[in-house]
């Protein structure tokens, strides 16, 4: 009976409380007028600081921001950055895998319970890749790799194991693309956002970046409002650009600089990169069948990113100018890793420029082509962030060049 009692008194309260405005007796929050936007001026902030006519809850966490976006790529650097940033916003999100449980799990706790679903898919299975993407309203491709996937084959013959290729550059970069592009049109999908690279070129000498200029190309012809958003190198904590030259210095006594790493890159911050794919996903229909082009405020020679990182950590190895070619002999043995530090299609990365298509200025003087200042993101300096995940490389550790801790 007293239970009963308690019970009442509380849904009174509530009811008193509803009628009041709020559930501390405030003023009810005025419902932000349809298409309206208000972005939030940092990123620790949800980016919607006004909630949906049609939203459920306060708006970011613990609310239902009316929306339902398909991840193809979550596991993947960038994935988990975005997914980070959906789960803020209280986007319901479709998250597609290709392993088990154990490959997504740092990606639950970006989410309210019940605001991500977890769907088992293969590239090569299209009905299981439109199960992921279900009534999703967007669906964001971040599929890509750099080196085809071996695995060791029986053979009947002497040396009876030979390598065979399970999925290669080319399907992920370009037919998984396609695929999900056609699904989109067939399944009426109403935005796509694919993510592909500010490398991305016809003519490179990189299949890597052939690849991911012919996957931007199919994506078009199969959905032609796709938003093309084309970053840079990303930097951050499981970059593999400022990681790469701390790893080699780990690993070997040499670390080659190849063709003297005179080329340029210009790394723009992962984080960067999520928060403006988010703020796509909060107004699509401005960016159908436009490109976004993300990149950092400034460039570096590779030689010069290795100095620095090598400022960093303290470690001391050898910089070596080495031709293109001698350093792709290493390059055919490494490539047989697990996850490779270097391949020959590497190589030919580095040889040339990685940087946006046109400077800063000739961004200003276009209306064709957005940039993250567009939509509100400022590009964060290289030096702000490196140093959070590049001095656990240094012998001793963080605390090693502080009295006291030695």
């Amino acid at each position: 009976m007293i239970r009963n009692q308690l019970l009442q008194t509380a849904l009174r309260a509530r009811a008193g409380a509803s009628a009041n405005g709020g559930a501390f007796g405030g003023a009810a929050r005025p419902a932000t007028a349809a298409g309206v936007r208000g972005f939030a001026s940092t990123p620790d902030l949800p980016r919607i600081t006004e909630r949906r006519p049609d939203e459920t809850g306060r708006g970011g966490r613990a609310s239902d921001a009316g929306v339902k976006v398909a991840v193809f790529g979550a596991t993947g650097f960038l994935g988990r950055y975005v997914c980070s940033g959906l789960g803020t916003n209280g986007t319901m999100t479709y998250i597609g895998s290709r392993g088990d449980e154990f490959a997504y799990r740092h990606l639950r706790t970006m989410f309210e319970l019940g605001r991500a679903k977890y769907s088992f898919y293969s590239s090569r299975d299209k009905q299981s890749m439109a199960d992921v993407i279900a009534d999703a309203d967007v669906v964001i491709n971040l599929i890509g790799k750099y080196y085809d996937t071996k695995a060791l084959e029986d053979t009947g013959s002497f040396p009876f194991l030979k390598y065979k290729v399970s999925t290669s550059v080319a399907e992920a970069n370009v037919e998984v693309p396609k695929a999900i592009a056609e699904l989109c049109t067939e399944m009426q999908v109403d935005n796509l956002i694919h993510v592909s690279s500010a490398a991305a070129h016809p003519d490179s000498a990189s299949e890597w970046a052939r690849t991911k200029y012919e996957g931007e190309q199919e994506v078009l012809k199969a959905y032609p409002w796709a938003t093309i958003v084309r970053p840079t190198q990303l930097f951050g904590h499981e970059d593999m650009l400022l990681n790469w030259f701390a790893n080699m210095a780990s690993r070997f006594p040499v670390v080659p600089l190849v063709d003297g790493g005179h080329a340029l890159t210009q790394p723009v911050w992962a984080d960067d990169v999520a928060r403006t794919i988010n703020r796509i996903v909060d107004d699509p229909e401005k960016f159908e069948g436009l490109r976004v082009d993300c990149f950092g405020p400034q460039d570096y020679s590779y030689a010069e990113l290795a100095r620095f990182v090598y400022d960093i950590t303290g470690q001391t190895p050898i910089l070596s100018d080495i031709p293109a070619e001698v350093v792709k002999y290493g390059a055919k043995v490494l490539q047989y890793e697990g996850s490779p530090d270097l391949t020959p299609d590497m190589v030919d990365l580095m040889t040339e420029d990685y940087l946006p298509e046109m400077p800063a200025e000739g961004y200003k003087a276009q209306t064709q082509v957005f940039t993250m200042a567009d939509l509100g993101v400022e590009s964060t300096p290289i030096e702000k962030v490196a140093f959070k995940y590049l001095h656990r490389f240094r012998k001793g550790g963080h605390f090693i060049l502080a009295e006291g801790y030695h």
